[in-house]
C-alpha cells in the first residue's frame, strides 16, 4: 500500500478497507490505471481522470453512515439510479456522479460497470 494512501486514511482504518476493495477492483477491471493522492481526494486516471475517492458530504450529516467513502465518476449522460447520491453537469454533455459506499459489498458489478464506462468515456475525450 502506498504511503500517501495510508496518510490519506490516517485514523480511518475502516474507510481504508473500503478504499482497498475499490482500488483492487479498479486495477483488476481497468487497464493502465494511475493513482494520484491529493489532499482531499484520490484520483484514478488512464489518459484523463475517470474516478475519484473522497469523503465528500453528499448526504446530510444525519443521513450519512459513520464509515463511508464517496466514489465519483464522469459519464456522457446523467445516470439514473437510487445509488447515485448526486449528479451534476459541469460541462455540456459531461455528468459527474457521486456514490456513497459504506460496505465492501457495495463495490459490486453495478458500481464497477459505471467506473469502467467512465474509464472508457475518459479515454475517448479529445
Amino acid at each position: 500500500m502506498d504511503q500517501d494512501v495510508l496518510y490519506f486514511f490516517d485514523g480511518k482504518p475502516e474507510e481504508l478497507l473500503l478504499y482497498e476493495a475499490f482500488e483492487e477492483k479498479v486495477f483488476s477491471e481497468v487497464d493502465c490505471v494511475k493513482v494520484k493522492v491529493q489532499k482531499t481526494q484520490i484520483s484514478f486516471s488512464n489518459r484523463y481522470h475517470f474516478a475519484f475517492v473522497s469523503f465528500l458530504p453528499v448526504r446530510k450529516a444525519k443521513e450519512r453512515p459513520e464509515v463511508y467513502i464517496v466514489v465519483t465518476f464522469g459519464l456522457g449522460y446523467r445516470l439514473e439510479s437510487p445509488r447515485i447520491d448526486a449528479a451534476v453537469e459541469p460541462y455540456p454533455g459531461r455528468f459527474t456522479h457521486h456514490v456513497l459506499v459504506s460496505g465492501t459489498e457495495e463495490v459490486d458489478d453495478e458500481l464497477m460497470g459505471w467506473v469502467k464506462e467512465a474509464a472508457a468515456f475518459s479515454a475517448g475525450k479529445r
